[in-house]
């Protein structure tokens, strides 16, 4: 249990970051890089063992996660295009419902047990993400010619979660989950590169020294939120339908009350109702 209330903090503290990176006017993708490499080194650190590149090719999941690093670079700069045509609002939802996606993907592929009282959990926790993380009053509004974007978006992060479980109960090692997790990071900050070696060739790049810092305090946390999400899937407090769901509830509700607290955010009645649902779905799915 330690593991994922854990990793509902390491995700908190991110978005606590995000929010100060709109105060402090950072460049978000420079941020990103340097806080994908950040991550790396942070895996490396924590890798109990003699870390060889040859060690690291040679090791099953190797592929899997320069794809997946390319895939959490490639969600990131679609949530940045979606923000911008559609709104913030519809960027959360649409990363937070894609729940659903790793949910379905552990009841089917791996058989997990579905009863009455947790089906009714699941499906309350995705009512309680939908009204928590859309803090618009007029609901999601979106553009038919940008209706693809959040699509996406929903897409990539699913896919994101399922390849995590997946690939840590085929391939990972419990003592390899930080060097796992390490490399994953670096693929993210090499396509990162590439994309600001571009932005650099077209003169379309301004350095500054306060990206650097956010990026760092950024990386930390990024790094433990999906290593203890992994550790949390690989102990057996719940099965991952379960543990997608409450982690995914439970980082709403938290970095909803956080901006409440620290920023000084105002709510609608709907999101208090979904912070009441989140609630409710834990007790529901813990059963």
């Amino acid at each position: 249990m330690i593991y994922l209330v854990l990793s509902i903090l390491a995700s908190t503290i991110i978005f606590i970051n995000f929010k100060l990176f709109d105060n402090y006017k950072i460049n978000i993708l420079q941020a990103i890089v340097v806080n994908y490499c950040i991550a790396f080194i942070t895996g490396i650190i924590a890798y109990d063992g003699t870390v060889k590149i040859t060690q690291i090719t040679s090791l099953d999941w190797f592929n899997f996660t320069l794809v997946l690093g390319t895939l959490f670079i490639i969600v990131f700069n679609l949530m940045a295009i979606t923000t911008q045509r559609s709104g913030l609002s519809v960027v959360s939802v649409a990363t937070k419902m894609s729940v659903v996606i790793p949910v379905l993907f552990g009841l089917i592929y791996y058989k997990e047990s579905l009863n009455g009282i947790k089906l009714l959990g699941i499906i309350v926790a995705l009512i309680a993400v939908y009204l928590t993380s859309n803090k618009s009053n007029k609901g999601i509004q979106i553009e038919k010619k940008s209706i693809l974007l959040p699509i996406l978006v929903f897409l990539g992060s699913g896919v994101i979660d399922t390849s995590i479980k997946f690939l840590e109960d085929t391939y990972v090692a419990h003592n390899d989950v930080p060097l796992f997790s390490a490399t994953i990071f670096l693929a993210a900050a090499l396509v990162g590169f590439i994309i600001l070696g571009i932005q650099i060739i077209k003169r379309d790049f301004k350095f500054e020294f306060k990206n650097i810092i956010a990026g760092i305090c950024l990386g930390v946390p990024n790094y433990f939120s999906i290593y203890f999400l992994v550790k949390t899937l690989q102990s057996d407090i719940f099965e991952s339908s379960g543990i997608f769901a409450i982690n995914n509830v439970s980082i709403v509700t938290l970095s909803t009350f956080a901006g409440i607290l620290l920023f000084k955010e105002k709510i609608t009645r709907k999101n208090w109702i979904g912070i009441f649902l989140a609630l409710l779905s834990i007790i529901l799915i813990s059963f």
